[in-house]
């Protein structure tokens, strides 16, 4: 039974959320400045400065905005199907979504990293986590295409993830779910009520090629059974060190709102990256039996391939004492973030009253005299008052996310209050607010987590948006808010709707990603395995029940459009290239009666649909993507006859009334 102390406590927590609309701006509409128009307006034929990467939340995706428009450019399919480009759906796409449970075809996804040089965006890959099937997926900025995804091993619940070193060395992820360990001879059958003494957390340093951007799982780091947050990498003086927000210290496995807020202080999770490098390389670790999916795109082939990865390397800080140290943290802790200079480290407890600033050079210090308060399950605990650099008082409700303007502010969201905050780095002062529209998550401005940030803007991502857009039933979109901190206060521009649940989010100047987009796949290089590089390469062939149909498309029909001599009980394969060497000229494929989806196929490109008949007749084929004024007119029929027919196979194209080619013939 819950004791006094607890339903109080919670009775507590909810007043505090209940009260976010009492807290919530009273008039919207006098917040707008009468230049946000002109700020915002992108004219015709005009780019945007910014690219805004956002993660998808419950959509499993990723999307691309322009900024300071609020434009969206693209989705970008991630960790979830997408009929509309047949990701996911399509032959070449399946396998890269498999995971060692098998094919998942969903997942969660918060947090965006963009790789980084010397500490500042470089454009080349972003980097998004998926929370339930832990997983790090890596996007390629010259086609704006999911082109890897990892599966991590010994984890459940991928949050602090997947925030990068300053050159990109590893990305990592931190379990949020602390859980018996996975590998093969652990003990995973057990008590839940035996937490304390059976769950266990990791933290896993996902090493990345630095000429490929190939990853693969360095080692991991394991940990005691806390739940790990968000994170951040150090920069500058405290290069080799990764930080990360640690709360649930009280390990509870039940009634979390509850029983994981009782103590007043939390962990911030100091881990030398680069010791543990060391550490890895000399040997140090322990190699644990475990089953995860790699799966890797190929640009040649318009292919993916996936394999299952049967070993991981994992380091003990309960053996390698100086790898992993704990600064206590007030209270929750949600945010984790490193300012530019990387001397201040600044925890977000989300049930805090103030917003603690950490000095890395005092925690060095505090390492150095070994006076630590005590440890935590081996790991040595670190003196508040010993690291503190100092705190900010009365910031708000419910602080969140901070980033970094470069001219000495920090901005820190609130999401019970609903207002972004700016406070003086060095003098812990609040020196503006403003309210957000409603109950903002995390925020983002341009270049915030890096070196050198682009003191511009800060986008607010909020979760709640009554009153804010025409109406759409009872769920609303959510919604990205724009400001102008240019200047000392802060100024609302723009509201901008946004798919799915966006958590975090990076912007990056377009100059770095734009002059290298590319813009068709030459076919001379396609390595298909079923490319046709030109039309007279097209066949229909059979391979017992197997229908392969080497099929290409141009403005504007298929080659072949007339198939015939396929039997019930088939499996048909349409291998469908696109012969266009023309910048945004796709085309698209459906047949009649697909119950998986269409493909979405881009200039140069080869990608297969597999279609199963599930009933005798003559079923049209035609292109989904608006290509010419002839579209219309880009059909062409695949007759399915009775099992056992003598139907012959032929196939044809621009041969009316007349016999075609057969596979006899050929």
């Amino acid at each position: 039974m819950l004791s006094l102390k607890n339903i109080l406590f919670a009775a507590a927590a909810t007043s505090l959320l209940l009260s976010l609309n009492s807290c919530a701006p009273k008039n919207p509409a006098q917040a707008i400045t009468g230049d946000a128009a002109e700020k915002v307006y992108i004219a015709p034929g005009k780019h945007d400065e910014f690219y805004n990467i956002v993660s998808g939340g419950f959509s499993g995706q990723v999307s691309v905005y322009g900024l300071p428009s609020g434009r969206l450019f693209r989705q970008i399919p991630v960790f979830s199907q997408n009929p509309e480009s047949g990701w996911g759906y399509s032959e070449e796409t399946k396998p890269m979504l498999n995971t060692s449970h098998g094919f998942a075809p969903w997942d969660d996804s918060h947090h965006i990293a963009l790789s980084t040089t010397n500490g500042e965006h470089d454009g080349r890959w972003a980097f998004i986590n998926a929370n339930n099937t832990p997983r790090i997926a890596r996007i390629d900025f010259k086609t704006f295409r999911t082109v890897e995804i990892i599966e991590i091993p010994n984890a459940s619940g991928n949050h602090s993830s997947p925030f990068i070193t300053e050159n990109s060395e590893y990305t990592v992820a931190g379990t949020r779910f602390s859980f018996p360990l996975d590998y093969e001879g652990g003990n995973v059958d057990v008590p839940i009520n035996t937490y304390k003494q059976n769950f266990k957390g990791t933290v896993s340093f996902i090493g990345i090629d630095p000429q490929t951007g190939h990853m693969n799982v360095s080692f991991q780091v394991l940990l005691p059974g806390i739940n790990f947050d968000l994170s951040r990498c150090g920069r500058g003086p405290s290069h080799d060190w990764f930080f990360f927000s640690c709360y649930n210290t009280e390990q509870a496995n039940t009634l979390l709102e509850v029983n994981a807020s009782q103590k007043d202080k939390d962990f911030i999770m100091a881990v030398n990256w680069k010791k543990c490098e060391e550490y890895a390389k000399a040997g140090k670790g322990k190699k644990l039996k475990v089953k995860y999916a790699h799966n890797v795109w190929d640009e040649k082939t318009h292919s993916a391939t996936s394999k299952l990865i049967t070993e991981v390397l994992a380091l003990d800080p309960k053996e390698l004492k100086d790898i992993v140290y704990f600064m206590p943290c007030p209270k929750s802790p949600h945010g984790c973030d490193v300012d530019p200079s990387g001397k201040y480290i600044v925890g977000s407890g989300k049930l805090a009253a103030i917003i603690p600033v950490f000095s890395f050079d005092k925690m060095l210090k505090a390492i150095a005299s070994k006076d630590f308060e005590g440890e935590y399950d081996g790991i040595p605990v670190l003196k508040y008052n010993d690291v503190l650099h100092g705190e900010v008082q009365k910031p708000g409700l419910g602080p969140l996310h901070t980033e970094f303007d470069g001219k000495g502010f920090a901005y820190t969201s609130f999401f019970v209050s609903s207002e972004i905050v700016k406070w003086d780095i060095e003098k812990l002062q609040v020196v503006d607010r403003a309210p957000t529209y409603y109950s903002i998550g995390h925020l983002c401005i341009p270049g915030g987590p890096t070196r050198k940030p682009h003191g511009k803007y800060v986008i607010a991502y909020n979760k709640i948006t009554k009153d804010r857009y025409l109406p759409t039933g009872p769920e609303l979109t959510q919604s990205a808010q724009l400001y102008d901190i240019s200047g000392e206060k802060m100024k609302l521009l723009l509201d901008f709707p946004t798919v799915g649940e966006p958590h975090y989010a990076e912007a990056i100047p377009a100059t770095l990603i734009e002059k290298n987009s590319t813009k068709f796949f030459k076919i001379e290089e396609n390595n298909h395995p079923y490319v046709c590089k030109s039309e007279k390469d097209a066949r229909v062939v059979r391979e017992g029940n197997k229908v392969h149909v080497y099929m290409t498309s141009i403005r504007s029909h298929f080659n072949p459009d007339n198939i015939e001599g396929i039997k019930m009980g088939d499996e048909v394969y349409f291998h469908v290239t696109n012969l266009e060497q023309d910048w945004d000229v796709p085309h698209g494929f459906a047949v009649k009666g697909a119950n998986n989806a269409e493909l979405l196929i881009m200039p140069g490109e080869t990608q297969t649909l597999k279609w199963v008949p599930d009933r005798v007749g003559v079923q049209p084929i035609y292109c989904t993507d608006f290509c010419s004024a002839l579209h219309q007119e880009m059909q062409g029929y695949a007759r399915v006859s009775p099992a056992g027919s003598s139907t012959p196979l032929t196939w044809s194209t621009g041969k009316n009334s007349e016999a075609g080619v057969t596979e006899a013939a050929r």
